[in-house]
């Protein structure tokens, strides 16, 4: 799937350096073993497109680029603070997923939707209990181990999760056929919805059948043959003011009844 560039105001996201992974764990080493702030910056400026990867992911959700590059950056960070150079893993395996963890607990504390603290509690501890296995797995762990962490049923963390999910749009493009997309809003069917515009096909056709022959002409004059009043004032031989107050009382009497 491609992603739109991402624009951050006051950024030259072009000019970013991009450091090779060597001279990234180079200066994990070197911060580490001396608390270089130096090498922290410059580890900090060299994953920023990296940043920016990741935030793609989240874009079109109501919040600002800006914010969310912010975000990205705070877990890029956290990244750099607790990754473990002697495990021999990639930086960017393990810093990817932290990016994205921290960009989700911000959509989640600032989410639309409501849910009961008890989910919200479990989320946040099953959110704390994926970094805490990213960190020692050097990947993203399964719902089976999140739920063996946290002792609880894998359904529960499931829902948990997916509580705090973002809202799906309706029309949301799910698939695109020689540039013809299908929305959502094509797959959902409600039969409650159907059984209504039965009902109200119903009252619709009681309500025409208490009206006029005179009435039901004008009726199906103007607005299924698309005339205006003058024409079919001409038509059936009366004036337009008439053709105007049988019409405003046909309609009225439709609306009574509905």
């Amino acid at each position: 799937m491609g992603y739109q560039k991402v624009v951050i105001p006051g950024l030259d996201t072009s000019r970013l350096e991009v450091l090779t992974e060597e001279q990234k764990m180079d200066l994990l080493r070197e911060m580490q073993a001396t608390g270089s702030e130096a090498a922290r910056e410059k580890l900090i400026l060299g994953n920023l497109r990296l940043v920016l990867s990741v935030i793609q992911r989240f874009t079109g959700r109501g919040e600002e680029i800006d914010d969310l590059f912010q975000i990205g950056v705070i877990g890029l960070m956290k990244a750099i603070g607790n990754f473990d150079v002697s495990r021999g893993v990639c930086f960017s395996t393990y810093c990817v997923p932290m990016i994205a963890g921290e960009l989700r607990r911000h959509l989640r504390d600032h989410h639309a939707v409501r849910v009961s603290r008890s989910l919200r509690d479990l989320a946040y501890r099953a959110m704390q209990a994926k970094e805490q296995l990213t960190a020692e797995l050097s990947r993203e762990p399964n719902v089976r181990q999140i739920a063996e962490r946290l002792d609880v049923p894998c359904a529960d963390v499931v829902a948990a999760l997916e509580s705090i999910s973002d809202p799906v749009s309706l029309y949301e493009p799910i698939y695109s056929d020689s540039g013809d997309p299908l929305y959502l809003i094509d797959q959902i069917s409600d039969p409650a919805s159907a059984e209504n515009a039965w009902m109200s096909e119903l009252a619709l056709k009681d309500a025409l059948a208490s009206l006029s022959e005179r009435e039901k002409n004008i009726l199906r004059r103007r607005f299924w043959d698309g005339k205006t009043q003058v024409e079919v004032a001409s038509e059936i031989g009366i004036s337009q003011a008439q053709v105007s107050r049988l019409e405003k009382g046909a309609i009225a009497k439709i609306k009574e009844q509905l």
